[in-house]
């Protein structure tokens, strides 16, 4: 849709323009600014805007959609730059759009279970103050430490605890949004029902900047659980940890968060991070388990049930980390995997999601095709909701097989997880290096739909053009 339209290069006069709309010290046209927001944590992917712009305040990312859309000059808005998808990329050039100045939690309402917070606020400070004050926001993705809260909006990101307490779709009551036309508008209300119309409010999540640009953030809260428990099975085969998943939640339970890691990403992660791990000869899977609560006689009677369950899928070792030291550097040894396999080779991640009783065939396929096309793959993810990360190695394969027949490997891998009744991803988004897979699950008419409601918000394809389609 967007390689046809003709964009406007930035040119001295537009740049005054931009000046006088946002102020000359949020507007940055340096060689190192340009190169700073090249690139996010997409492979090695690099498209240098023509100007970075850093506006404050909604009134600004206002006037500065409102003259990109008349020049019909590109807009890329970004948050922490730390996404999987390339959908912070600005492939056309243009504006590239921060919102790392929008770093306000505006109010933390207690009385009603909400708060009000700016794009550019880390997500892991925002749980932490909202946590100081007795409460839970439980959206956490591994990088929540980095990432901006509007960034995962704009992807619906999820993170380890999306199996009990749902994704992020489920804490988003209201956003203020910019249109790519300049006005600005709230999606819904601040309530926790809402039957009024469409609901523009969950349209916008997982939209990435396609859309409209998000300037306040309304959120739910729920209260936060006094205890937990995190538990490490060990396996010997990879579909046997899988297939335990689905039976966990058949027995009754349902843990705060239900984690599958492959051996090869934990044996990269004692290298990487020198985290300090008795790794044994024979297993090969582990999933980490967590329980939360307010009443430890409770965690402890789930934590038997599921310890029953794992055992007869096999389990040889379940260790307990009650304390807080323990459940850090479990924790630690599991967010910090993406980063570890990353260091130690070239690599492409992906991000599929079937449904949990599938996760068995689905590493299965992952391994067969990995096969066949030559690559090698270290899986782990957040198996609760049959989310499952494929961490692409490249290993043997030639640099003109890498270049040439990866594409078809990962094409299968996506047919295998639609067949199986999923989806080509669960929370890194389309972006940019994924739109070319999506006919493998949508159909054109599902896509035309798509494309048009795009067209509704944004008819000059102005914002985040060359993402999704």
């Amino acid at each position: 849709m967007s390689t046809a339209i003709q964009y406007t290069k930035i040119t001295p006069e537009i740049l005054s323009q931009l000046v006088i709309a946002i102020g000359a010290e949020n507007v940055f046209t340096d060689q190192h600014s340009l190169t700073d927001y090249s690139h996010d944590e997409t492979e090695d992917l690099r498209y240098y805007p023509e100007v970075v712009v850093k506006p404050v305040n909604t009134a600004a990312v206002s006037a500065l959609l409102k003259l990109c859309n008349e020049k019909h000059v590109p807009v890329t808005p970004r948050g922490g730059g730390t996404g999987l998808s390339g959908a912070a990329l600005p492939v056309f050039g243009g504006v590239l759009l921060s919102m790392e100045r929008f770093k306000s939690i505006i109010s933390i309402d207690t009385d009603n279970l909400q708060a009000t917070v700016e794009p550019g606020v880390i997500t892991e400070e925002f749980i932490n103050a909202v946590g100081r004050e007795g409460l839970l926001y439980p959206v956490d993705p591994s990088s929540k430490g980095s990432c901006f809260i509007g960034g995962n909006v704009a992807h619906g990101s999820g993170g380890p605890r999306v199996v009990k307490y749902g994704t992020i779709r489920e804490y988003i009551l209201n956003l203020e949004v910019v249109l790519p036309t300049g006005e600005v508008i709230w999606t819904g209300a601040n309530t926790l029902k809402y039957a009024s119309g469409y609901n523009l409010t969950q349209l916008m999540i997982g939209s990435e900047g396609t859309l409209g640009v998000v300037t306040k953030i309304v959120t739910k809260l729920i209260p936060k659980s006094e205890f937990s428990v995190l538990m490490l099975g060990s396996f010997t085969e990879n579909e046997a940890a899988c297939a335990a998943v689905s039976a966990i939640f058949r027995a009754g339970i349902i843990p705060s968060a239900l984690e599958f890691m492959e051996r090869k990403g934990v044996e990269w992660v004692v290298q990487y991070n020198d985290i300090k791990f008795d790794l044994k000869d024979g297993i090969n899977a582990f999933l980490m388990i967590e329980f939360d609560g307010n009443d430890m006689d409770t965690i402890f009677k789930d934590c038997e049930k599921v310890n029953e369950v794992l055992e007869r899928f096999g389990c040889t070792d379940v260790l307990f980390a009650d304390t807080a030291q323990q459940k850090e550097e479990l924790w630690k040894m599991r967010r910090t995997m993406a980063e570890s396999v990353k260091s130690n080779s070239v690599y492409k991640e992906e991000d599929t999601v079937v449904p949990r009783a599938a996760l068995p065939k689905l590493i299965s396929g992952i391994k067969e095709i990995g096969s066949k096309y030559g690559f090698e793959s270290v899986c782990y993810g957040h198996a609760g909701d049959g989310n499952l990360h494929i961490n692409i190695i490249k290993a043997g394969m030639s640099d003109d097989d890498w270049a040439n027949k990866l594409k078809d490997g990962i094409a299968e891998l996506f047919q295998l997880t639609a067949d199986l009744g999923g989806t080509i991803s669960g929370e890194h988004g389309i972006g940019l290096v994924q739109r070319e897979f999506m006919p493998i699950k949508y159909s054109e008419i599902h896509l035309n739909l798509m494309r048009n409601i795009k067209l509704v918000f944004d008819p000059n394809s102005i914002l985040n053009p060359g993402k999704i389609f």
